[in-house]
Formats: C-alpha cells, structure tokens, sequence
C-alpha cells in the first residue's frame, strides 16, 4: 500500500472498526474505506476467544478492503485492559563534546528505557516528557545546546507479554501484520484533546464498552495512563440484572431511552419491555431505568476520580476532563461527570473527517479515527521494540529502534 494510506484496527469489547485513511490538503483526514463489526471473543479489552475473536476482525478487515478497493497488509492496533500499566523513568548522561548532539538524546532515551521489566511483561511505548540541560529544566528541544549533562524524562507504557501476543495473533490470522499497538487513551486523545487543553492540562477519558480509558496531559506532554477493568456494557447488565431482561434488549434501552441523571427524567413517563417469564409486554418507569444507570455511571466516575488523585495531578487539571467512548453518549453523563468530579467536562467526538464519514461523527470511534491521526502525526512505520527481559540493560532496545522512537515521539 502507499505510504500516504494509513490503517487502523480498533478491536474493542463491543466493536471492531477497521479504518483505512489518507491526509488531504489542510491535514483534514479522508476516510477511504470503514469496517465495523460486532466484537466476538473479547472481555474487558482483552482477548478470551482467540477463533471469534478471528473471525471478528477478518471480517471487519473484509469490509474495510472492499468499501476502500485496497488490499490491507499491515495497520495499527489499538490496546486496552486492565493488564496495561505505566512507569515514569529518567535517563541521564555526560556530555563529552560540550555540544549537545543527536546520539546524546539517544543515550539519554537509551537511559530512560534501561528499567526493569518482568519477563511476562511487553513495553508499548516509551514517551519523552522533557529534557533538563544543565540543571534547567523545560527544555523541548536540547540538539547544539552547550551543557556538561543532559536529563530527560519518559513515561514507559507496559502490557502483559502473552495478551498483547494473543492480540497479534488474533491479527495476523487475517494476514494482517502489526506496525504497533497504541493504547485506547494516546489514540483517542489525538482526536478529542485540543493544544490548549494539552498545555492547561486536561484528562482524556474514554468510556468503552468493558474498559475505560484515561491519559492526564500537562504542558503539552503524557503525564499518566491507566485503564480500569469497567465499562458500558457494565451498565447494560445493570439494567439487564435490575429488569430481568436479556442483554440485546436492555442495550437497546439503554441506547434509545436511558438517561445518566434521576432528577432530569420525567416520572410520567413509562417504556415497554419484555422481561423474562412475563407472557405480555409490562410497562416499567422510565425513572427506574435512570436509577440503574446513574448508580453505574456514579461509580465509575468515582473510579476515574480516585484514579486522578492517585496519580498526584489531580490540582493541575485546569481544562478538566474531555469525556469520549460510546458510553459518554448516553444523557446526562457530562453532567454527573462534573457533579462528581468537581472539574470542567465536555463530551467530544472525531471532527473535521471527509469521505466515509456517516458513522463515524460519534464518540465511540475516537479511538479508530484516532489511531490513523497517530499514524499521520508519527510517521508510524517502525518496528516494534524488543521485549524487555529483567533487569534492566540486558534487553535494551537495539540503537535503530531507539532512533526510530526518537524520531517518533519528539515534538
């Protein structure tokens, strides 16, 4: 495929989209071809199926291939779960020349990444937050500054070794080769997340259906992510538990009358469902329905919340919170965000898309819009990193690899 067209897989709980792209004049995004199906053999982001989990993706490929007449060889895979974590890392060396160079980055990036990570764990990313010349910090740049010792700082994104290999496999069933797994929050935040906000400090949260994601920017750069094991289709079984209902029908209640707020629905107001082991149709208040998803969507909030002050930034988020994923659709769920987390939310969505585009104005496709807007912004044609074995300089990166993350992640 031409190097200007860029794929993207984003394989969810509930959904699989496979987007093929191209940049336009103005850096828009022009979708060419859009293939979404119905997940199968995926929990929580995680893969617990690998045969339906397959097919699932083949088929979202399939469909991908025939809406853009291109035949897709390799693409970007987005990666969520609760096995994911991240680790902030320094990395330090002398400057022999005087002259900050090139390679010096490099050993310093080199420096960063020489942690140890368990045998049973894969590094996804290494982020660079910032250089330190000299004592002086906030520097963007550091290449021909004079200094005797240059410092920077990464976040290290890590994920269990044997799910990300599942994960590729379930891919390369379709033979699809993997250029890079991106994590759901840095994808979707490529989409939603303006460069005030980045600067300000905001929090990206993505509310899919069995993860939801976050990633804390401040002065334009990633300063933490998590994913936490909690989601829509969490609500839906809520409501599917609460009214006795199967799962296909308390979704579709969830989707056309829920509401994320009590005290917004009118308690005139009644829906008709079929609960289990009832022979006619019953009417139940639609303020029930509002019951269950508030006391959901309340506690994940909660989480998200407890999430932000464990990470210590939680008095540096002056943008607040960008609220994305499929969930965030439902009413009311700004409004409870913001209730319970005392910060400024917004709900946002992929914009400024051309082509193939009807589906896709929605805040569950941030993440498929914005793993090929990660392809464009990075260039991201390089080879994975190595798996790191323990103890930290025994599995370092070879110097290509590096070079190739340096080229990627600088601003």
């Amino acid at each position: 495929m031409d190097e200007s067209i860029v794929v993207g897989i984003d394989v969810g709980t509930t959904k699989v989209c496979t987007l093929v792209a191209r940049t336009e004049e103005g850096g828009k995004v022009r979708i060419l071809g859009v293939g979404i199906e119905p997940s199968l053999g995926m929990k929580k982001g995680v893969v617990v199926d690998i045969k339906a989990a397959s097919q699932a993706i083949a088929r979202s490929i399939e469909k991908a291939e025939r809406t853009s007449g291109l035949e897709i060889n390799s693409a970007l895979v987005s990666l969520a779960g609760a096995h994911v974590s991240s680790v902030n890392s320094r990395g330090v060396v002398g400057i022999t020349g005087g002259v900050i160079e090139e390679d010096d980055i490099l050993r310093a990036m080199d420096a960063a990444s020489a942690v140890a990570i368990p045998h049973n764990r894969e590094i996804i990313h290494v982020i660079q937050r910032g250089f330190t010349v000299d004592g002086q910090d906030g520097i963007r740049m550091p290449v021909g500054m004079h200094a005797y010792r240059l410092e920077v700082e990464t976040h290290i994104i890590t994920a269990a070794a044997a799910t990300v290999e599942n994960l590729r496999q379930c891919v390369a069933d379709s033979g699809v080769e993997v250029l890079q797994f991106v994590l759901n929050p840095l994808a979707s935040a490529e989409v939603v997340l303006n460069d005030t906000e980045r600067q300000m400090g905001a929090v990206v949260c993505d509310i899919g259906g069995g993860t939801t994601d976050l990633a804390i920017y401040i002065d334009g750069d990633i300063w933490h992510t998590m994913v936490l094991g909690v989601g829509g289709n969490h609500v839906t079984s809520d409501i599917a538990h609460g009214l006795r209902l199967p799962v296909e029908q308390a979704e579709e209640l969830k989707v056309k009358h829920g509401h994320a707020v009590v005290s917004e629905v009118r308690p005139d107001e009644y829906i008709t469902v079929r609960p289990f082991g009832e022979e006619a149709p019953v009417q139940i208040s639609q303020t029930d329905l509002a019951h269950i998803i508030e006391a959901r969507m309340e506690e994940i909030f909660v989480l998200v919340l407890q999430e932000i002050k464990r990470s210590g930034y939680d008095g540096l988020l002056p943008a607040g919170l960008v609220l994305t994923g499929g969930c965030s659709a439902i009413p009311g769920a700004r409004q409870l965000a913001s209730q319970v987390m005392g910060l400024p939310v917004r709900i946002a969505q992929p914009e400024n898309l051309m082509g193939l585009v009807d589906k896709l104005h929605s805040p569950a496709y941030s993440t498929s819009v914005g793993l090929v807007q990660w392809a464009f912004k990075f260039n991201e044609f390089t080879p994975r990193p190595e798996r790191r074995r323990t103890g930290g300089k025994g599995g370092a990166f070879d110097w290509e690899t590096i070079k190739n993350f340096l080229r990627r992640l600088l601003p």
